[in-house]
């Protein structure tokens, strides 16, 4: 049984007190650290949607570290009317039900675990930064001082959440429908080669990557070890080392060597993913 986590769309109009905010110009960062207006309609040309309420869009593109420098200490309600966090909740619900359903559709004789590390893998921080820097989301955000002196407009973290600001935005000012072919467009190499090997060998690499970069503050590396079997029946066999540490893995593909040997080294030394709080 395939099972797809639930989600709560609201009508349009619930949401129009909780993310209602005066008209303001956005402005960004260039070179010579002057201030210059930004055209928006430069960015509604590159994501495919012309706003009704451009208001949405400014919301979606404003950090927290920018609003809270509006406003007096301790205004805090005032400063999260400004910026995107709440959007980024919606978002990041439109954006999963968009995905589930493109793969549910695209990949029905998946397993419930094979569409779940497709999901996983398609909605993680690194992809979502990835097709920020597509849009060039960095040059049209509203950033703090601290922020942008710490690159903020390059930080994957923080450009993922834009993504999901903008989905939010859309959606809020068009609905589901329009959001979710944004989605789409936005996904759309990453969703045509989405295959469940794929989508499980960077699922365990990527957990013992984190694991290892947290514990032992070193990167681990795969080599091919062996190959038996005829030209169309191969097995290989990867190693994975990393530190004084090493576990074999094998598998009917390179790929699948690499996640066998990763998860058995997950499993084997008892890691953790330490570092994925830190992302």
């Amino acid at each position: 049984m395939i099972v797809v986590s639930t989600f709560t769309l609201y009508p349009l109009s619930y949401f129009d007190s909780a993310f209602s905010l005066p008209f303001v110009t956005i402005a960004r960062t260039v070179e010579n650290s002057d201030m210059a207006e930004l055209d928006l309609g430069e960015l509604e040309a590159k994501i495919g949607y012309a706003f009704n309420d451009r208001t949405l869009l400014e919301r979606a593109l404003t950090h927290r570290s920018w609003a809270h420098e509006q406003v007096a200490p301790g205004e805090e309600l005032e400063a999260r009317r400004l910026h995107n966090e709440a959007l980024e909740f919606v978002g990041d619900s439109v954006l999963g039900l968009a995905v589930a359903d493109y793969l549910f559709q695209s990949t029905a004789d998946a397993t419930e675990g094979d569409l779940s590390r497709m999901k996983h893998r398609l909605v993680s921080t690194m992809m979502l930064a990835r097709a920020a820097r597509r849009l060039s989301l960095g040059n049209y955000l509203r950033i703090g001082r601290g922020e942008e002196k710490t690159g903020g407009r390059r930080k994957r973290a923080l450009l993922a959440d834009v993504v999901e600001a903008v989905i939010a935005a859309i959606y809020l000012d068009g609905g589901y429908k329009v959001a979710s072919k944004f989605v789409h467009r936005l996904l759309s190499s990453e969703l045509t080669e989405a295959n469940p090997e794929d989508a499980a060998a960077a699922d365990y690499k990527t957990m013992l990557q984190e694991c290892v970069q947290a514990t032992f503050h070193v990167t681990p590396t795969y080599n091919v070890v062996d190959m038996e079997g005829p030209p169309h029946r191969r097995t290989f066999h990867v190693e994975v080392v990393f530190a004084d540490n090493s576990m074999s893995g094998a598998g009917a593909t390179i790929k699948a060597a690499e996640m066998d040997a990763a998860c058995r080294a997950i499993e084997q030394f008892n890691l953790t993913p330490q570092a994925q709080a830190a992302d």
